[in-house]
Order: structure tokens, then sequence, then C-alpha cells
């Protein structure tokens, strides 16, 4: 491994200082992810970091996942690593918790750098895999460095105290975005949850019949009355309801003597059962 900052004094920088101070200068790579590691810098340290990480992907290639892609912008602000299409940034790291930056000479296609997580302050390797710019994205992240240095000592430390200011409150703004959305998912399932509880199971409230305010059942000729149980708790008496006649197979009424009268029979049919009657009366009369 070789350190970035240690370049060669007669070797001039590859970009401008405005492009890094005012811009960023991207490059495109492989992630191959991050890990942590015990120190803040060291050859061997990165050394084991990648050795990790290259047998972490190759596990990975073998089940059919490709190394994902990324985007670098490099400014005398940090290093970002962004998603290529969508431009979100997945990590964040802020030039003065970089330690250490290096690409592998063994394996030209190979850089690092270390920066401190700030969050967890723990120490993390990221590892790169950059087929033709692994040399150049590392001299770029040293330039970046000189640039910020000198800046420093311009505004008499001020600007890094102004960065960390604004880290902060960056940070700060993340933390309470995540929390406001977290809230709102909170929100929404108590709404449901009191939509459910307002509802009756079954939607009963649906079948119930209305009542006036003694609680009683309104009279409506479309709709037939209903008994309602009684206060004991036994079954309420059947409705009474008008006699319903009933016929024979050929459609006639049946006979019945108590409810049928003189003028229900022809005259001829009448004088006979008068005379059958008078005649019951004479025998009767003589028994």
């Amino acid at each position: 491994m070789n350190r970035a900052f240690n370049r060669k004094k007669d070797k001039s920088w590859m970009h401008t200082p405005e492009a890094l101070a005012k811009h960023f200068i991207a490059y495109n790579a492989k992630f191959l992810g991050h890990t942590e590691v015990d120190q803040p810098k060291g050859t061997e340290i990165v050394r084991d970091a990648v050795r990790k990480l290259k047998f972490q992907r190759h596990i990975k290639k073998s089940e059919g996942q490709k190394t994902p892609k990324v985007e670098l912008q490099i400014s005398i602000y940090g290093v970002k690593i962004l998603d290529p299409k969508s431009k979100e940034v997945q990590h964040n790291c802020q030039l003065h918790r970089i330690s250490f930056c290096a690409d592998d000479k063994t394996d030209k296609r190979i850089f690092t750098f270390i920066c401190k997580d700030s969050e967890s302050n723990k120490h993390l390797c990221y590892v790169f895999d950059s087929e033709k710019c692994a040399e150049e994205i590392t001299l770029t992240i040293g330039q970046a460095f000189d640039l910020a240095y000198k800046k420093f000592l311009e505004s008499g430390g001020k600007d890094v105290e102004t960065r960390k200011q604004i880290g902060g409150l960056q940070k700060r703004i993340q933390d309470l975005e995540a929390e406001n959305s977290e809230l709102k998912k909170q929100l929404q399932v108590l709404e449901e949850q009191l939509m459910i509880a307002q509802v009756p199971p079954g939607n009963s409230m649906s079948s119930k019949t209305p009542t006036d305010i003694f609680d009683m059942v309104p009279f409506s000729p479309m709709t037939p009355l209903v008994p309602l149980p009684a206060s004991n708790g036994s079954a309420p008496p059947p409705p009474a309801g008008p006699m319903e006649i009933r016929k024979d197979l050929f459609g006639a009424e049946p006979f019945d003597p108590f409810t049928c009268g003189a003028a229900d029979f022809p005259p001829d049919i009448q004088s006979k059962l008068d005379e059958m009657q008078r005649q019951r009366w004479r025998g009767s009369k003589w028994d």
C-alpha cells in the first residue's frame, strides 16, 4: 500500500484548486464495502481490511450478486459516496474524519481510506475497485487534504470549526427528519386503530332498528312490526293476525255450520233443511 499524502515534491497536482474548493471531482468505481478496523491508519490495517472485503465479495459473487457501482464526489469538504443513477448519498465522509488513504501497488485497481464514523466513533475502512483510476482517485483525495490544510492556515482554524458546526447541524436535521417520519407512521397506526374501534364488529350499527326517545320502535306501514323480547327473558307471544281460510284441493271453502246462515242456501234446499229440523224436533218431543 502507498499513502496518497506523501507525494513527490516535483509532481504537481492533477486538478485546479477551484475545482476542489468550489466544486468537486467525480469518479466512478465499484464499492467492495467497508469494515471496522482497530487503528486509524497503517498499511497492515488496510491490507487486512482489503483481504477481508475481497473474500466477502468473492462469496457474494459466487451467489450471483454483482459488485455495486458508486460515484465518488471529492472536494475539500470530504468524500461523498452516491448511487450513480439516483444520486442518493449513501455515505458522507467528512475530510477532517479521514485519517488514512492508500492505493494498492500489488493490485492497481484497489484503493482505500479510513474514516471515523460520526455516530459510532468507530474507524471504518472503505475499499473500492477502479480499473484505471485507483491511483488518480487517491492523489485527488491527497490534493483535497493539501488545499484544506492551506485554507485552515489562512483562516486561523475558524473555517474548520464552521464546517464542524455545519456538519453537526446537517446531522441534527437528518435525525429530526427520521424522527418526524417515525411519528407520522405511529400517527397513522393510531388513526387506523381509532377507526376500527368506532365500527362495531359485524357492522351491527347498520342492522339495528332505530328507536325514539322512549326506546320504542316507530310504526311504519311499509315494514311489519317485530315483537320485542319480554323483560323476564321469555319468548314473545306470536303476533295476532287475520285468520287464514284454508281451501280443499278443489279450491272450495270447507263447510262450517256455525258460520253459515239461512241466506247461504238456495230456497229448495233451505225448505228441505227446515223440514228435516221439524221432524227431528217432533221425534225428540215424543221421546
